[in-house]
């Protein structure tokens, strides 16, 4: 099984959705994980909201730095903001990067939670697909 990061900055809103959809989507195929460059305190309402309207599962989702995952076996690397490419850390042995920025729907109603949700789940699960010929 792969293992795909998926880095940006805050760790509480897209990252958190693109882990969930990856995992549930290519379940048996990759295993997802996701960190921030400098996380938040929690993960954004909207995004828990967002995730739990599409049937996803959304309890223990949380923050995490990404010094806490450079000791994984990471496959791929995918950035889902401008920020966290910029600061993208270097890993251990080389790891190949994706760039797909997402808009950030922090403090914006549902609708863009869920918008970025669905632009997450039809261009980023392709996205890893292609990429692990999958």
């Amino acid at each position: 099984m792969r293992t795909v990061l998926v880095l940006c900055t805050g760790n509480s809103c897209r990252s958190q959705m693109a882990e969930v959809i990856l995992n549930h989507d290519l379940a048996g195929q990759v295993r997802a994980l996701s960190a921030g460059t400098r996380p938040q305190p929690k993960v954004a309402e909207g995004a828990i909201e967002a995730l739990k309207l599409a049937g996803l599962p959304a309890e223990g989702l949380y923050p995490k730095d990404v010094d806490a995952v450079l000791d994984e076996a990471i496959d791929l690397v995918v950035t889902v903001c401008d920020n966290a490419k910029e600061t993208c850390p270097v890993f251990p042995r080389p790891v190949p990067k994706i760039h797909l920025p997402f808009h950030d729907p922090h403090g914006e109603p549902l609708e863009s939670f869920i918008r970025v949700r669905d632009e997450i789940r039809a261009c980023l699960v392709p996205a890893v697909r292609a990429a692990f010929n999958l």
